[in-house]
């Protein structure tokens, strides 16, 4: 499942399970290249909540995660930062940090 969330929700969101975030700006290259791979995941992993978060709209939500660059990946597990990568990310790595 891929959604996008508002910054008053996206703490909701993740505080539950696992939850892959994608920090993104519809302008960026490497962004629109992880976008299939996204999806991807999505497919093959039904129960990961995936959500992504245009950092032009919400400018304080990638502040507060360090959000420097995009696209930026963060796996969260209960609320909690487990994983980081900056750049275009392969899906089997994002997938290794799924098991």
């Amino acid at each position: 499942m891929i959604m996008e969330l508002t910054d008053q929700k996206f703490l909701e969101e993740i505080k539950n399970g696992k939850v892959l975030v994608d920090f993104y700006a519809t302008w960026c290259g490497p962004c629109k290249m992880m976008h299939p791979v996204i999806e991807e995941l999505a497919k093959d992993y039904p129960e990961l909540k995936i959500i992504k978060v245009d950092v032009d709209q919400h400018e304080d939500l990638a502040m507060d995660y360090g959000v420097m660059s995009i696209p930026t990946i963060i796996l969260f597990e209960n609320g909690e930062e487990k994983n980081k990568n900056v750049g275009f990310t392969p899906k089997d790595k994002l997938a290794s940090w799924l098991k």
